[in-house]
């Protein structure tokens, strides 16, 4: 099985610290937030993981060779020059990603207790389903906006007021709000739809320009817990939080 790590980010918002360590090897209850995910990925049988680079790459290229890519088969997508986005992230790691079977998406600053194999499985027992999205009811300003079949339908900023969706006449209120996880399960046909898009783009914007031609669902998990440690105030909660996850 295959999965992508996003692991480019600059990590603005844990400076100072990102200045000298890219924000993937930044610790969290004593190892990189990179091999956590890493191990996790592991644990679930995905054996293929593709990680993309940018902002001191060369440090996550070091380390992983330093631990032999933690037993499994890794390959570097190389954002190096030019940072890509979520949505352009995933179209340039295409070489690695393609074939007949899903994969896995991973921001590497997200902790989370979700069974990524159930995840995984319940997106291959979803028919024609493009991608499915592990999503929360957590307090957040943007949503996801999902209809009473769990299929994306737009997107709200509850700060800003502002709705997006590709649906005529839409109504933000009569639909489930859920946060986004930044962990999804894509299966490889998103290549032929993304053949028009280029360069850098989001991929919560390319799901709303779809998804009113074919299936991106939403998995609202039972009892998902999630840490964002890409922020210095859940960075400071997290061995806590991992120590909590280790007990239970």
């Amino acid at each position: 099985m295959k999965a992508l790590i996003f692991a480019a980010g600059m990590g603005n918002r844990l400076r100072p610290i990102t200045d000298t360590t890219p924000k993937a090897l930044v610790p969290v209850g004593g190892k990189p937030m990179l091999e956590h995910v890493i191990l996790k990925l592991k644990a679930a049988g995905f054996d293929q993981i593709v990680i993309n680079i940018h902002h001191l790459g060369e440090q996550i290229i070091d380390f992983l060779k330093a631990n032999q890519n933690f037993g499994v088969t890794i390959y570097i997508s190389d954002e190096r020059d030019y940072l890509l986005d979520t949505g352009g992230g995933i179209k340039k790691a295409e070489p690695f990603l393609q074939g007949n079977e899903p994969f896995l998406v991973h921001n590497v600053d997200i902790l989370s207790n979700v069974d990524l194999l159930q995840l995984y499985r319940l997106h291959q027992s979803s028919p024609k389903a493009l991608a499915t999205l592990l999503v929360s009811r957590r307090k957040t300003s943007r949503y996801l906006l999902f209809n009473k079949e769990n299929q994306l339908c737009g997107w709200r900023n509850r700060e800003t007021g502002e709705v997006k969706s590709y649906y005529p006449y839409f109504d933000p209120e009569q639909y489930r709000e859920y946060a986004f996880s930044g962990i999804h399960v894509i299966s490889p046909e998103i290549f032929r739809w993304m053949e028009e898009w280029t360069g850098k783009f989001p991929i919560i914007n390319f799901y709303l320009s779809i998804c009113a031609k074919t299936k991106i669902l939403a998995y609202p998990a039972d009892k998902l817990e999630l840490l964002d440690v890409g922020k210095p105030e859940t960075l400071r909660q997290a061995d806590e939080w991992l120590s909590r996850q280790n007990q239970l």
